[in-house]
């Protein structure tokens, strides 16, 4: 049996820190200790000198003596999480081990389930979708504004759809009582990217094996109008031989 992560960090929406058995987060610094706490989180495989830690705090406007706030602010983070977890040097680096951190394990979720997807093992990428799907939803850094955490609000916003895809698709696979399901997922997909047809596709099929078959044709004829009208395109050949296939329904 594995042993347990002595840490649990959790920077998607409410930020979450436990490190060795103690909730720390109460102790970070303020607001722009947490962010410095997060980007070091984020970064945690690479040394940041001050001057990177500058730029990612304060990007392109750094107040006046930026330097001396800064390592007052990582000499408050290192109280609050251990100097063994941050310690001091030419670099900044959290040592956290085999720490779990919410960001990367839906990382790893949205792999799994993608991976199952493909192999068409809808029961094993049920649970790793939902945990990629309800981490990325949470959001990152409400109210902060810097290039890195907008990339990583974009990183969420990818993960999120790569998640609702691989949840439609393993509800579609698995059928029965999930058909519903996989239904309303698929629907939220093509609201939220109506020019991704994976989305489209998985929404008609779980409409056709719903009894739905009339309904499926619709959905494609709005693609097709939608792609034809905003895009000027037919729908892509898997979309067309699926239509096809419904049509030997009617």
């Amino acid at each position: 049996m594995s042993r347990a992560p002595r840490s649990w960090i959790q920077i998607c929406g409410r930020l979450v820190v436990e490190i060795g058995g103690r909730r720390v987060e109460s102790e970070l610094p303020g607001r722009k200790g947490r962010v410095l706490f997060v980007c070091l989180v984020v970064h945690r495989t690479t040394d940041l000198t001050g001057g990177e830690l500058a730029e990612q705090l304060w990007p392109g406007d750094q107040p006046p003596g930026v330097d001396a706030t800064l390592r007052t602010l990582l000499s408050k983070v290192r109280r609050a999480v251990g100097a063994d977890v941050l310690g001091r040097g030419g670099g900044y680096r959290l040592n956290l081990g085999d720490a779990h951190v919410d960001l990367e394990a839906a990382r790893d979720a949205v792999h799994r389930a993608e991976t199952a997807v493909a192999a068409g093992d809808w029961a094993r990428a049920w649970g790793p979708s939902q945990v990629a799907l309800f981490t990325a939803r949470r959001g990152i850094l409400a109210g902060e504004d810097a290039p890195w955490i907008e990339r990583l609000r974009r990183e969420l916003a990818e993960l999120e759809l790569r998640a609702l895809e691989c949840y439609a698709a393993a509800g579609l696979g698995l059928g029965g009582t999930e058909l519903p399901g996989a239904e309303r997922t698929a629907r939220r997909l093509v609201e939220r990217e109506p020019y991704r047809e994976s989305g489209h596709r998985i929404l008609m099929r779980a409409l056709a094996e719903q009894g739905n078959v009339a309904d499926a044709l619709r959905a494609y004829d709005r693609l097709a109008t939608l792609l034809r009208d905003e895009l000027g395109v037919d729908p892509s050949p898997p979309t067309r031989a699926l239509h096809r296939e419904l049509l030997q329904h009617t």
